[in-house]
């Protein structure tokens, strides 16, 4: 399967769910313009990985892209086994992987409803190295060097 974009996703405040959107512009090293987290540091970006979210299982309180506040919701690809330096290709937007997984702050909604989070184990993030669009759909790229 190739790997590619389930959802881009973005909140105006910290602490929030993000909400997918259509279509996100991603700024050199600031991250996605318009979201609570972008900025100049080594979180720019947080992908999760829908197989992540499946691994979860419940359905029932609605999860899904963007509950785990993270920027893009990816597929077919194991993001926490990629290493701190890698780069990942979307469109003509370049990442590279800064820091695999985080501590948890636990006063997440998600920890709250179900007693875990799967972000701080399986969430990656990255900075961005070269900017663009990306939109739900878009092919991911891992580049080896």
């Amino acid at each position: 399967m190739m790997a590619k974009v389930v959802s881009v996703n973005i909140s105006k405040k910290k602490g929030t769910i993000k909400q997918p959107i259509e279509e996100g512009f991603f700024k050199i090293n600031h991250g996605l313009d318009g979201d609570a987290h972008a900025g100049d540091w080594n979180r720019q970006v947080s992908f999760l990985a829908v197989e992540s979210i499946e691994k979860v299982g419940n359905k029932e309180i609605g999860l899904g892209p963007g509950k785990f506040a993270e920027n893009i919701t990816t597929e077919g690809v194991c993001l926490y086994k990629l290493p701190i330096g890698i780069r990942i290709e979307i469109g003509d937007v370049v990442f590279e992987v800064t820091q695999v997984g985080k501590e948890c702050h636990f006063g997440c909604e998600i920890r709250k409803k179900l007693g875990d989070c799967i972000m701080p184990k399986e969430g990656i993030f990255a900075k961005v190295l070269q900017e663009g669009k990306i939109k739900t759909g878009d092919t991911i790229k891992i580049i080896y060097r």
